[in-house]
């Protein structure tokens, strides 16, 4: 690897070519119509606040109904969920549920759980920090749920391999998926067809159609650096298709000898981030000084031909520009098209608190939430892909690229749910598709992992 180095007074395209010598290679909402009410929202309370004052109610009231805290963490869902609190209560009139929506989750969940005061129901993005939550058995144990069995294994495999808690009789289900996003390339179809390009299946191919927008004055890829955590998409992709099978059970049983191992982010990941580093070499000129709300809004008004995102971008492109051109396709990262897959996450996965006072209800409203016209009319209405067997594909055209390897099983993980949450990975990445250096950050990284490591060795010897 050879580091790559950024000048201020060149462009991007001028960094580029000096290193690289050889060939470069509104959305409508669709909702669930079980036993609708005229008045869809009028019956469910919504807080728009902080959770500090809220806690799970302790069972039926003197009209016999009982109050569930559902804690739901996407902004752009409360409507979604408000229709289906309603339909539900229709159907259930002995429980009342409260939606308590929050803008930073993880901040608010872990101020509950020092309060004691854990949800009934938890809508939560199944990631590292749910992982270290599952791990600390704060919820309950889904495995015998019916709706469990309807799950895509798959993706419940997705859940299980982030964690959960295990008391000695075998791991359990402390989340099921309802709904899944898919990391992908966003493409403007109609600035492909205007430049002749086809959609690229292998890397070579991709390179091919970066340099064609390039040369015609067309941005190939919109780049938003403002925010970090837009590198890591692109990282969960390369990474994750080119990372040795194992790689992060091997990496955590090397310990703090990270450097000494058999597995490391120097040895194995070269090649992936080198790929980062030649795709942001085609972003526009200002791309670190551009946010993500910039850049949904920039690929919106048609200003680049393609955009480094997953599929949970496509409802924010669409309220600035609801007949936005969009299609989605695979990061082709090798020369072999059968190789390409999709990363998927857990976009909304469903748990219920460990010691709930209102077990039944909440199992109910799960049931609910997890049945398939539920689960297909949030799926259209956001964007996402259901995750359950036999579930009819998402029509949306903007996901047709990326559909066919969803429902076939062809995917992975977000592999940087697998980095401990202390390693400052996404400001890692920025610099890196800022600077280019590619050693730097691989060494850093290695480093970064080895401290975690260390200390969480130190903890659990009680030293």
């Amino acid at each position: 690897m050879s580091p790559r180095s950024h000048s201020p007074g060149q462009s991007h395209g001028d960094r580029r070519r000096a290193q690289h010598d050889g060939p470069r290679g509104q959305h409508h909402s669709t909702r669930p119509h079980r036993g609708r009410l005229a008045a869809a929202a009028l019956g469910t309370a919504v807080v728009l606040a902080g959770l500090t004052g809220c806690a799970p109610s302790s069972g039926p009231d003197a009209d016999g109904v009982t109050t569930l805290d559902f804690f739901q963490f996407k902004p752009e869902a409360v409507q979604d969920f408000a229709d289906i609190i309603t339909d539900f209560e229709a159907e259930n009139p002995d429980i009342r549920v409260v939606q308590n929506a929050v803008p930073d989750a993880d901040t608010a969940i872990r101020t509950l759980l020092v309060k004691n005061k854990v949800p009934d129901v938890l809508t939560l993005n199944v990631s590292g920090n749910f992982a270290e939550l599952a791990r600390a058995c704060v919820f309950a144990d889904l495995s015998d749920e019916p709706s469990a069995d309807t799950v895509n294994p798959a993706v419940q495999e997705i859940v299980q391999d982030l964690g959960s808690c295990d008391q000695g009789s075998g791991q359990e289900v402390n989340a099921l998926p309802f709904a899944n996003n898919a990391s992908g390339i966003i493409y403007n179809p109609d600035i492909f067809a205007a430049q002749g390009v086809e959609v690229p299946t292998t890397w070579t191919e991709l390179i091919a159609a970066a340099d064609t927008f390039e040369q015609a004055g067309i941005a190939p890829f919109y780049c938003t650096m403002k925010d970090a955590w837009t590198a890591g998409p692109a990282f969960v992709n390369l990474g994750g298709a080119l990372m040795p099978d194992g790689f992060f059970d091997d990496l955590r049983a090397e310990g703090s000898d990270v450097q000494d191992g058999a597995v490391s982010f120097s040895k194995d990941f070269g090649p992936a981030m080198e790929k980062q580093t030649q795709l942001f070499s085609y972003c526009q000129d200002d791309f670190a000084s551009r946010d993500y709300n910039a850049g949904n809004l920039a690929f919106a008004k048609g200003e680049s031909a393609m955009y480094l995102q997953g599929s949970y971008a496509i409802p924010a492109i669409r309220a600035n520009a609801p007949d936005a051109s969009i299609g989605t396709f695979p990061y082709p990262v090798t020369e072999n098209a059968d190789d390409r897959i999709a990363v998927s996450g857990v976009d909304v996965g469903l748990s219920i608190g460990r010691d709930s006072d209102n077990k039944e209800e909440a199992q109910r409203f799960v049931d609910y939430l997890m049945s398939p016209e539920v689960v297909q009319a949030y799926s259209e209405s956001q964007s996402t892909f259901s995750p359950l067997v036999d579930a009819e594909p998402n029509t949306d055209p903007a996901l047709a690229g990326l559909e066919p390897y969803f429902t076939s099983g062809r995917i992975i993980g977000f592999i940087d749910h697998q980095v401990p949450a202390s390693i400052p990975l996404v400001n890692m990445l920025q610099t890196l598709v800022i600077t280019g250096d590619v050693d730097e950050f691989l060494t850093d990284l290695d480093d970064e992992w080895s401290k975690v490591a260390a200390r969480t060795t130190t903890q659990r010897e009680g030293k």
